[in-house]
């Protein structure tokens, strides 16, 4: 089944150097029995395309997690960490394909799209990456910055986090995702 896991540019970078996205367990997002219940009229690629769309909702939340300490959400670009990486708002989905046994779908899942793997996922199975331009950055990293607003009502910070989603991800070949974690693209 393909699998939409939501990302960041340096927990990619982790996951290749470890051979793995982990660890265990990881929530994707994938074409569902409750999606395609849901989208009854979508096809296979619109469906595909809510999956992809719900994990790089969540990617921004991974990016809210990794945003440098003492960035008080001013920074809609990236910022350097006091390790002397570099934080980069642009949100990554990565898609794989992995067994159906690995993982769970169901009703008591929050969304849909929602699935839980039971193992870590092999580099090896990654199709491909999905990662936002770099004309991309500021709007992400605006929406960033608003989540905590935007989860307690405000309809400002909404807009915000929402117009993130106005940028389309680029689309990455395995082979490619070096050149893209070294600042190639």
């Amino acid at each position: 089944m393909r699998v939409y896991l939501p990302c960041t540019l340096s927990a990619l970078a982790r996951a290749v150097e470890a051979g793995e996205l982990g660890p265990a367990p990881l929530t994707g997002y994938a074409v569902t029995p409750a999606l395609t219940e849901w989208y009854a009229s979508g096809d296979t690629e619109e469906l595909e395309y809510v999956a992809l769309t719900e994990a790089a909702r969540a990617s921004l939340r991974l990016l809210a997690a990794e945003r440098p300490a003492g960035d008080a959400g001013q920074h809609a670009e990236p910022v350097k960490n006091e390790d002397g990486s570099v934080w980069v708002p642009r949100r990554v989905v990565v898609a794989a394909e992995v067994p159906d046994g690995t993982l769970t779908a169901g009703a008591d899942l929050e969304e849909r799209a929602t699935v839980r793997l039971s193992r870590p996922v092999p580099m090896a199975k990654v199709a491909s990456v999905h990662v936002d331009d770099l004309y991309a950055v500021p709007d992400v990293g605006a929406a960033v910055a608003a989540l905590p607003a935007s989860d307690a009502g405000d309809d400002d910070a909404r807009f915000t986090v929402d117009g993130a989603e106005a940028h389309e991800l680029m689309w990455y070949a395995t082979q490619e995702i070096p050149h893209l974690l070294h600042g190639d693209h």
